[in-house]
């Protein structure tokens, strides 16, 4: 990529304050100009109001800090175009939270929404670990379905983080592949194809070794349904800002997927 030419955007990024990445607004601004991006959005993991999962997000007390630390670099990169934002679990006693208090008293540019953490028999359970089984699946489809339906989220990240913990392609993750896609196309929300999932490590699947997500049976359906999305790196590091951004945008062209126009949020 010519980097004379700043035309890329990456609408997630996060800070030193989620405990799982590092670098702070200034380190990433300075990575994204030198990388050719000329948005950027912060969407660190958000507070809770009771606190819950403070091993991979920032304490509330926190909240005022990391804005203020956004609006701070937005005069002093001129170049660039910085957003404000946070990546959200989604259950329905945050939503006010959410809604009145982010979006409204705190005056955030936007949200995502992030299926992390779901609830199976009134218990949460992560993503991340272990293989899912299908009633496990179908609940992990019904959070990410109830994210997209609340209204509040600019674009559902990583929506086949699934791909983690379900190494089979079978009739299930169809399924809750289809019925994401569907809710997605029905309530207008885009969905990102996220790069962070390429920089893991590669799991061995029944249809041979792949990215823990993209996950490219779910891409390729996406094609079936009016959809739009959106190519982000997830930074997690400086040095990460615009990873795999084109690539992923590429596997949107190559699956015939239409990009989102975010473009309203630098207004």
């Amino acid at each position: 990529m010519n980097k004379d030419i700043r035309t890329l955007k990456n609408y997630h990024t996060h800070t030193y304050r989620c405990k799982h990445a590092t670098g702070d607004i200034a380190d990433y601004a300075e990575a994204a100009l030198a990388d050719g991006i000329n948005v950027l959005g912060f969407t660190d993991h958000t507070p809770l109001p009771d606190n819950r999962w403070l091993s991979v997000r920032m304490h509330m007390d926190e909240l005022e800090e990391y804005l203020s630390a956004i609006t701070k670099a937005k005069p002093q990169y001129p170049g660039l175009t910085i957003l404000s934002g946070l990546e959200c679990d989604y259950f329905i006693e945050y939503h006010n939270f959410y809604k009145e208090e982010l979006l409204g008293a705190w005056g955030l540019d936007y949200l995502i929404a992030g299926t992390h953490f779901f609830k199976v028999n009134g218990r949460f359970r992560g993503a991340h670990g272990g293989t899912m089984d299908r009633k496990e699946l179908k609940a992990y489809t019904k959070a990410c379905i109830k994210a997209i339906e609340s209204g509040l989220f600019t674009f559902i990240s990583h929506p086949d983080l699934f791909g983690m913990s379900c190494l089979e392609w079978d009739k299930e993750a169809r399924a809750a592949s289809q019925d994401i896609l569907a809710a997605a196309a029905h309530n207008r929300v885009a969905l990102e194809i996220n790069s962070y999932g390429l920089r893991k490590k590669r799991v061995r699947s029944d249809q041979g070794e792949r990215p823990v997500y993209p996950v490219q049976q779910f891409w390729e359906l996406a094609a079936d349904y009016d959809v739009k999305v959106v190519a982000n790196s997830d930074a997690h590091t400086p040095e990460e800002v615009a990873g795999g951004i084109e690539y992923c945008q590429q596997l949107a062209a190559d699956w015939g997927l239409t990009l989102a126009d975010l473009s309203y949020l630098e207004k």
